[in-house]
C-alpha cells in the first residue's frame, strides 16, 4: 500500500535520507568514477541533502509545503553534478505533492525534471535509476520496497550500462546514492533500514587508474546560483556551457531560481555565460587537481553528550547533577550562535543532544547542529521549549541505549510534560480571562493567560489543579529568584492531600522571570 507523503513522514525521510547518505558517505566517494573520478558524490550528496533537510526543519505547514522548503533548501545548498541531479528529485517531489500526486507521481515528474536538467543524459546513472524507481512506483503501486528495490536493482546493472563503470568495475555512485535515499523512505515509513549488501569493487587497480586520471578534457568544476533569468536565457545558457564543457546541468527550484553546473577549463567564459543570462551569485569553482583533502575529523573526548541551556543557577546544577552539560545564561542576555557554537565544541563529545529549554532559541539550535555536523560532530536537536521539558527529558536519558533511541526517548518525554508558570502584572492589561489590576499574578499555561488570582500562594494552587485536569503523575515545582520557600512547601502540601497519586518535588530554579513554573508529566 502505498504510503500517505504527509508532513510528519516527509520529516522522517529527510532525516533518514541525510543518516543515510552519512552512513555510505565513504562507501560512495570510493568508486566515484563518473563523470569525473574525483570522489566526491557521496559528500556532495550528504551536503546537499542536509541543506534541504536544514529548511524542513527551520520550517512548518503541510505536506506540500514542507516538500516546497526541502527542495528549494536542497537546491540552494546543492554540491556537485550528483548533488544537483538529486534537487531535482526533491523538486518532483514538492511539484508532485503540490498537485495532489502520490509517491508514483513524485517519482515520475521527479524523473522528468533530472533527465531535462542534464545536457547529454547517459545510460547507466543517477537518471537511470531514477527512471527505474518511478517505472517500479507506477506498475506496483507506490510501494516503498518495492521502489527502493527496484531501485537497486538498477544500480546493479549500471556497471555493464557506462563504459566509465564498466572499465573501473564499480556501479554508478550517483545511482546507488539515489537508492540510499529510496531505502531512507522505507526506513521513514517502516522504521527499520532495509538490509543491503555492501558495493564491491571487481577490480581495485582499475579502480585506482580511473581515480588517478581525474577528467580527461576538463581542468575546473563551475557552479552558482542564477535568478533575475527567463526560460529561454536559461536555455541559451544550457547551449552556451555545452559548447564549453561537460556535466553540464542547469536546473530550477520552480520559482525562478537555478542551480548551474558544469565541468570546464575556461573558468571566465562559464560565468560571462550566467552573467548573459542574468544574476549570477554563490559562484564556486574547483580545480579538480587542487580539490582539498577530506577535513580531519576531529578527535573527541568521548562519545555523547546532552548539552542543556539553562537559565538560573538552580537550574543549571539540577541539570548538571542529572548528566547534562550546561550553557548557563544570564538574565537579559541572549545566547548568539557563537556562545552556542563553542558550548558543543566544549562537551568534547561526538554526538551531541542539544536542548535550548526556550522555543526562541530552536532555528538557532538547528543552524549551529548543521553547521557542527559539517565538521564532523553530530548535533541533534531535542524539541524542548521549556526547563520543566528539559529536566523530563534528562531524566530518561541513558547511556546504555544507542543514541538514537535516546534521543527518539527523551523527545518523548519532553513532550508529555506540560509546562505553566505565574508572572505579576506590572500593568492593566486585558487578557484572554479578563482584565488585571497591577500586581495581580497570571498563570500562563502552554503560553496562554489562563487565570489572574490575587497572590502568588493561590496562583499556585488554582494553576497546578488547572493543569492537573487532564491527568498527571509528577508535578516539578520550580522556585524564581525571589520566591519564598513557603510558596513551594504549601503548594506540595495541598497537592498530596488533593491529589495523592501524584508526586510533587520543589527545586529552587532561580529564574528571575517567573516566580514560579510548573512541570506536569
Amino acid at each position: 500500500m502505498p504510503p500517505t507523503l504527509d508532513a510528519a513522514l516527509l520529516r522522517r525521510w529527510a532525516a533518514a535520507a541525510v543518516a543515510g547518505l552519512d552512513r555510505h558517505r565513504g562507501e560512495l566517494d570510493g568508486i566515484n568514477v563518473f563523470p569525473v573520478a574525483d570522489a566526491d558524490t557521496g559528500t556532495n550528496m550528504l551536503l546537499t541533502m542536509r541543506a534541504g533537510a536544514d529548511a524542513v526543519d527551520q520550517g512548518s505547514g503541510d505536506a506540500a509545503e514542507i516538500a516546497a522548503a526541502l527542495a528549494k533548501g536542497a537546491l540552494r545548498g546543492a554540491r556537485g553534478n550528483s548533488g544537483t541531479i538529486l534537487s531535482q528529485l526533491l523538486r518532483g517531489l514538492a511539484e508532485a505533492l503540490g498537485a495532489g500526486e502520490d509517491l508514483a507521481g513524485a517519482l515520475r515528474r521527479a524523473s522528468e525534471l533530472a533527465t531535462a536538467a542534464v545536457a547529454e543524459p547517459r545510460e547507466g546513472t543517477m537518471l537511470t535509476v531514477i527512471a527505474a524507481a518511478a517505472e517500479a512506483a507506477a506498475e506496483l503501486g507506490g510501494d516503498p520496497v518495492a521502489v527502493a528495490d527496484a531501485a537497486h536493482a538498477a544500480v546493479a546493472r549500471t556497471t555493464g550500462q557506462l563504459a566509465e563503470l564498466s572499465r573501473a568495475g564499480v556501479v554508478d555512485a550517483g545511482g546507488l546514492g539515489v537508492a540510499v535515499v529510496l531505502d531512507a523512505l522505507v526506513e521513514a515509513c517502516a522504521g527499520r533500514v532495509p538490509e543491503r549488501s555492501r558495493v564491491v569493487v571487481r577490480d581495485r587497480a582499475a579502480l585506482t587508474a580511473a581515480r588517478e586520471s581525474g577528467s580527461e578534457q576538463y581542468d575546473s568544476e563551475v557552479m552558482y546560483l542564477l535568478d533575475r533569468t527567463t526560460d529561454d536565457a536559461v536555455t541559451a545558457l544550457r547551449a552556451r556551457l555545452t559548447s564549453l564543457g561537460d556535466s553540464v546541468v542547469v536546473v530550477g527550484d520552480g520559482s525562478g531560481t537555478w542551480n548551474v553546473h558544469v565541468h570546464c577549463t575556461d573558468v571566465g567564459a562559464a560565468i560571462e555565460a550566467g552573467i548573459e543570462a542574468g544574476r549570477p551569485h554563490r559562484v564556486t569553482v574547483m580545480r579538480f587537481d587542487d580539490r582539498p583533502p577530506e577535513p580531519e575529523r576531529p578527535t573527541f573526548r568521548r562519545s555523547r553528550a546532552v548539552l542543556m541551556i539553562a537559565s538560573g543557577a538552580g537550574v543549571a546544577e539540577l541539570a548538571r547533577a542529572a548528566g547534562a552539560d550546561v550553557l548557563e545564561t544570564r538574565p537579559g542576555h541572549t545566547v548568539s550562535g557563537r556562545e552556542l557554537a563553542d558550548s558543543v565544541e566544549a562537551t568534547g563529545a561526538a554526538h551531541v543532544a542539544l536542548m535550548t529549554c526556550d522555543v526562541g532559541l530552536l532555528d538557532l539550535a538547528s543552524r549551529v547542529a548543521g553547521a557542527a555536523r559539517d565538521e564532523g560532530r553530530e548535533v541533534v536537536v531535542v524539541p524542548t521549549t521549556s526547563v520543566p521539558q528539559g529536566l523530563a527529558a534528562l531524566a530518561v536519558h541513558d547511556l546504555s541505549r544507542n543514541a538514537a533511541d535516546d534521543v527518539v526517548a527523551m523527545a518523548e518525554a519532553a513532550a508529555g510534560t506540560r509546562t505553566g508558570g505565574l508572572v505579576v502584572a506590572e500593568a492593566e492589561a486585558l487578557t484572554w480571562v479578563g482584565r488585571c489590576a497591577p500586581g495581580e499574578v497570571l498563570g500562563m499555561s502552554e503560553g496562554e493567560v489562563v487565570l489572574i488570582a490575587p497572590d502568588l500562594t493561590v496562583g499556585a494552587l488554582w494553576l497546578a489543579h488547572r493543569m492537573l485536569t487532564p491527568g498527571g503523575e509528577l508535578v516539578t515545582a520550580l522556585l524564581g529568584a525571589d520566591a519564598p520557600e513557603e510558596l513551594g512547601s504549601g503548594l506540595a502540601e495541598d497537592l498530596r492531600r488533593t491529589h495523592p497519586e501524584v508526586d510533587v518535588v520543589v527545586y529552587r530554579g532561580g529564574q528571575v522571570d517567573f516566580p514560579l513554573v510548573l512541570g506536569v508529566e
